[in-house]
């Protein structure tokens, strides 16, 4: 991940968002340079997703069942 030199002086910001219906959604903005940005975003999205797989978290994904029935007439 990308680092500042001086990390004191970063203005950053972690916060709850928004409570979904599965998923507890969270806003994470980085102070960087905006020549690092898009670098900084993948870097923390990865890292992100490394810790919850090391912390045994997983992600939840919307599922909808089907069924099916015949109706006879």
């Amino acid at each position: 991940m990308r680092r500042a030199a001086n990390t004191n002086d970063l203005l950053r910001q972690i916060a709850v968002v928004e409570l979904g219906g599965s998923s507890v959604n969270f806003v994470v903005r980085p102070w960087c340079k905006a020549s690092d940005y898009w670098g900084v975003h993948f870097d923390i999205i990865e890292n992100i997703k490394k810790r919850f797989d090391e912390e045994g978290i997983s992600i939840p994904f919307p599922q909808r069942d089907v069924h099916l029935y015949e109706h006879k007439a």
